[in-house]
């Protein structure tokens, strides 16, 4: 690992904000000031130059932690313009055929998988036996069993697995967690969580079953699905869902439209969330306790995230999320940190386990009993 010693950053309530989720978020601005990172960054290559791909890159130009030093694509225009705009050196550029070659590549730590859902799977498995750690973008896969033969592999491998799970760094987000770890809400009851768009071009891979591995759920919906499990701080043990599907030549056979799931808690919460593409206005997540409710919206999306209790307005640190996830992905990877929800691929299979579930409850009609 390599060591930057003439890296300043400005400090901004976006780049430090995991520092300021246990302070109150009046601090003055006084207490801004320049610093000097002398620690370990980790050297990541992104797999994947979307437009989410792109967005990462372009938020990692303020990390501390991390720096983007290579590519991989299989687009030859995309990795030039790449290189061109990010400095990357030549011989950290890959394509899908040759990027097994990465292992014997020092200057690269990590992959950031950013593919289609259903190519992570052999993306992952590759990069663990280059003997690289990976992060991979959620869903990790498209079932839960391709996700358990990542972490093994990665395991096998003596590598790290950690998935883009960028709301467990967000500062509202968080500071709900304090709030509902601290009991300030009482017993938790209920959640809520409403995850949808009105999506566009029917020619996108995420119509397309065969690289999504299904709809909605698999995009969107996976937000309220892991989105109860941290805001309740509980695993389910049951699942009921029912689907809706209005368009069936948009959403054809495997991709589903709507689905409405319905998840019980061991402490005896429950929740009830939507995953749409036919609906916009949503991105909403509630919780209510016995003594007091926390509501984000919006919930998810790519900010500001906005929020309130019963004891009023939440004003955390607006961050950039993406800059923020990646240097304290860097601080997992490097420096052993352990974040306050976790990231890692056994986080992962548990969603997955729950998409599983809610797909055969679908189709049964019937309760499927959850055992994470």
């Amino acid at each position: 690992m390599q060591t930057r010693r003439d890296f300043l950053q400005k400090l901004t309530s976006g780049a430090i904000a995991l520092s300021l989720v246990a302070r109150s978020a009046s601090a003055h601005e006084s207490e801004i000031k320049e610093e000097r990172y002398d620690g370990p960054v980790l050297r990541v290559a992104i797999m994947g130059l979307g437009s989410y791909g792109t967005r990462v890159a372009e938020a990692m130009k303020t990390c501390t932690k991390a720096k983007l030093v290579g590519v991989i694509s299989g687009h030859p225009a995309k990795i030039t313009a790449w290189q061109a705009k990010y400095g990357i050196p030549e011989k950290n550029c890959y394509n899908y055929e040759n990027y097994d070659r990465i292992k014997d590549n020092p200057d690269i730590d990590a992959v950031y998988v950013i593919t289609p859902n259903a190519l992570h799977h052999n993306a992952v498995i590759r990069v663990a036996m280059a003997k690289k750690h990976v992060i991979c973008e959620k869903p990790m896969a498209v079932n839960a069993k391709e996700g358990q033969e990542m972490v093994d592999a990665c395991q096998n491998a003596g590598v790290r697995l950690l998935v883009g799970y960028r709301m467990h760094f967000e500062t509202h987000t968080l500071e709900i967690i304090r709030m509902r770890k601290a009991g300030e809400f009482g017993k938790v009851l209920f959640f809520q969580g409403l995850s949808g768009f009105t999506i566009g071009d029917p020619t996108q891979w995420r119509l397309n079953k065969a690289l999504s591995g299904g709809g909605s759920l698999m995009d969107i919906g996976i937000y309220s699905i892991n989105g109860s499990r941290y805001m309740i701080g509980e695993d389910p043990i049951w699942v009921t869902a029912q689907e809706t599907k209005t368009n069936p030549v948009k959403f054809k056979e495997g991709v589903d439209e709507t689905i409405q799931f319905q998840l019980g808690f061991p402490g005896g919460a429950v929740a009830s969330c939507l995953s749409t593409y036919s609906m916009n206005n949503l991105d909403r997540f509630f919780l209510n306790g016995t003594q007091g409710f926390a509501e984000l919206q919006p919930a998810t999306g790519y900010g500001p995230i906005q929020g309130r209790t019963n004891k009023g307005e939440l004003n955390q640190p607006i961050v950039t999320h993406q800059t923020v996830q990646m240097d304290e992905m860097a601080g997992i990877l490097l420096e052993g940190h352990q974040p306050i929800v976790a990231v890692d691929g056994l986080e992962a299979v548990k969603d997955l386990k729950i998409i599983d579930a809610i797909y055969q409850a679908t189709k049964s009609g019937e309760r499927v009993e959850l055992h994470l």
